[in-house]
């Protein structure tokens, strides 16, 4: 592909803006940890909000949806919209608290809600755990996706540094690296916030801009879905919302999605495996959006536009390609690089300079967010809290700069190990099955204690890994129904054990229930006990019965939008204005909860 001056011009400004910002940021970034990590707390929900959907849009994921519906039609994508249910658990039930507990990160919250050495252990086990192998796969595999981009897109020739000679694309994603790490090590989490807001409007755009482009290149949405039918043997195939279909035989699963594999996303897999960005109850750098904004209701409001944005705006232009390269090149081996493959052949000037910028943009937000929520477990989980406690401010930033530094440094390493995204994505859900009920129950049922936290995590390792060694090879290649049956064997065996562990151990003492729960006000039957010991009585969960209602009715909300847009995309108006409606109704339910709900004080 060949870039104009104009091109070039644009992706420079790209990063002479993100330094800036990082350059304007850096005094208020350095005050304190508070201000490195959270910006004061003092973060506006749409900031806020933004900043959770940009992190999850990395460089990979429009090839990862592209491979997806390029393979299994739209309907593929339940391998993650089945995550808005978990996602809207944390709107309604564990945001506010969330905010309430007043911690820094969210394994900080172990010795807030345990005590003793086992709630130590938990929280510094799981600050190194999730800082050090779970982000740094994380931000490998980002890397890996940005040098598959740039091969395709640039195919750079090698060339020497400081006497070196390297790939040009490795080259040019150290320059995207070294750019990232300079204004996250400068200005913390604020200059974090303002770029990922940047980036997501580029990188949105840009995304925008390749689906219109795509579908002139197929004749248009008309005969592209006749086109579709050629590849995927029916219009439904290709476009239907569920990974089904009814005939006259009766309902049928589609091969790729057997009805186990469907049941188990839609009523297991959201509530019980932990992934990055789709932590049951809450967690990682969602959590850490939420402590950073101004008050209770914007940490609401401000997870509520991520399920929204993340989930039913955002996907579109992504699919819209991928059902074009399917068109466009239908003998590619590579599904997922059919995406770069269109943003090649098919973006002009000053597109193609806008779409690598948009492609930079992608990248840079996620390995900023994860530099800096890795360095915040660090500092925060480890060092201060068990190496060196009674520094000044000034010292801990000092270290938490020096820290994301070491963590780009040995990302560096992983990313030159990983052979395949898609592997350490299965890694990453297998290890995490099994652990979801207990991060929701801590919350709601005063019985849970630390070791409930730290069997469900060990079992759910261990089971993990015995059903990818003996479970897996009883299936063919690629059945999908083999992960469905890991994650079914891995969630019931873990779950006998945590349950079994939390009976035969102590609970928290009643000094520790008591502080947490004036803490956090959890409410709810699973602490009666407790908040009847404190004169509270019998006090509702917050939102009371509402939260349930909205949390139907966010899901609701959520996919009658994702479904809505998609039915209008493709010329089916009349269902798509229906769904649109009903989505409406259910915005305008959960609406009513806000009425009336002044601004507290910010903590």
């Amino acid at each position: 592909m060949t870039l104009q001056p104009i091109d070039w011009a644009i992706v420079a400004a790209y990063f002479v803006l993100s330094t800036g910002i990082g350059l304007y940021f850096t005094k208020r970034g350095g005050e304190s940890l508070d201000q490195y990590f959270l910006s004061g707390r003092q973060v506006p929900w749409w900031l806020a909000g933004a900043a959770m959907v940009a992190t999850t849009f990395a460089a990979d994921t429009p090839l990862v949806v592209t491979g997806l519906v390029a393979t299994k039609g739209v309907a593929g994508n339940w391998l993650w919209w089945n995550f808005v249910m978990s996602g809207m658990l944390t709107v309604f039930f564990f945001a506010r608290l969330w905010r309430r507990a007043k911690v820094m990160t969210d394994v900080e919250l172990a010795e807030v809600r345990y005590s003793g050495k086992p709630a130590a252990f938990l929280r510094g086990f799981r600050a190194i755990y999730l800082a050090i192998p779970i982000n740094l796969i994380i931000l490998g595999w980002v890397t890996r996706a940005m040098i598959k981009i740039l091969t395709i897109s640039l195919g750079l020739h090698d060339v020497s540094v400081l006497g070196i000679t390297m790939s040009g694309d490795v080259v040019a994603v150290g320059i995207c690296f070294v750019i990232t790490v300079a204004y996250s090590v400068a200005a913390g989490m604020w200059a974090v916030l303002w770029t990922d807001l940047i980036q997501f409007i580029i990188k949105m755009s840009a995304v925008i801009v390749l689906a219109v482009y795509s579908v002139r290149a197929v004749g248009g949405i008309d005969l592209m879905k006749i086109k579709l039918v050629e590849h995927f043997g029916s219009e439904r195939a290709a476009l239907s919302i569920l990974p089904v279909r009814v005939g006259a035989d009766g309902f049928h699963a589609y091969a790729w999605m057997p009805l186990l594999t469907l049941a188990t996303y839609l009523s297991v897999q959201w509530w019980a495996a932990w992934y990055p960005g789709a932590e049951p109850g809450g967690g990682g750098y969602i959590a850490q959006r939420i402590f950073a904004a101004r008050t209770e209701k914007e940490g609401v409001l401000a997870t509520l536009f991520f399920q929204i944005a993340h989930y039913a705006l955002r996907p579109w232009p992504w699919i819209v390609t991928g059902l074009a390269t399917v068109i466009l090149y239908p003998n590619l081996v590579d599904k997922e690089a059919g995406y770069v493959h269109a943003f090649v052949d098919l973006l002009p000037t000053p597109w193609r300079g806008f779409m690598l910028a948009g492609f930079a943009a992608a990248y840079m937000s996620t390995v900023g967010t994860h530099l800096n929520w890795g360095a915040s477990y660090l500092v925060n989980d480890v060092y201060k809290r068990f190496l060196k406690k009674d520094k000044t401010e000034a010292h801990y930033v000092g270290v938490s700069r020096l820290t994301t530094v070491l963590l780009f440094i040995a990302s560096i390493g992983v990313t030159s190990q990983l052979s395949s995204v898609e592997k350490a994505w299965e890694y990453l859900l297998a290890i995490g099955a099994g652990t979801g009920l207990v991060f929701i129950l801590r919350w709601y049922w005063w019985r849970i204690n630390a070791w409930s936290e730290i069997s469900a995590m060990v079992a759910s390792l261990v089971v993990s890994i015995l059903a990818f060694i003996y479970v897996k090879p009883m299936f063919a290649a690629n059945d999908p129904n083999a992960i469905a049956v890991i994650m079914l064997v891995t969630v019931a065996c873990s779950t006998v054990v945590w349950v079994v562990v939390t009976m035969l151990t102590p609970p928290e003492t009643d000094a520790t229930l008591e502080s947490f729960y004036q803490r956090v006000r959890p409410g709810g039957p699973g602490w009666v006990t407790v908040s009847t010991r404190l004169g509270y009585g019998r006090e509702p969960i917050p939102g009371g019965a509402l939260a349930w209602t909205n949390w139907i009715a966010g899901i609701v909300a959520v996919y009658a939008t994702l479904f809505g847009i998609g039915k209008i995309i493709f010329g089916y108006t009349g269902a798509g204005l229906l769904m649109l409606a009903v989505a409406a109704a259910a915005f305008y339910w959960i609406s009513r909860s806000f009425v009336g709900e002044g601004a507290e004080a910010s903590a």
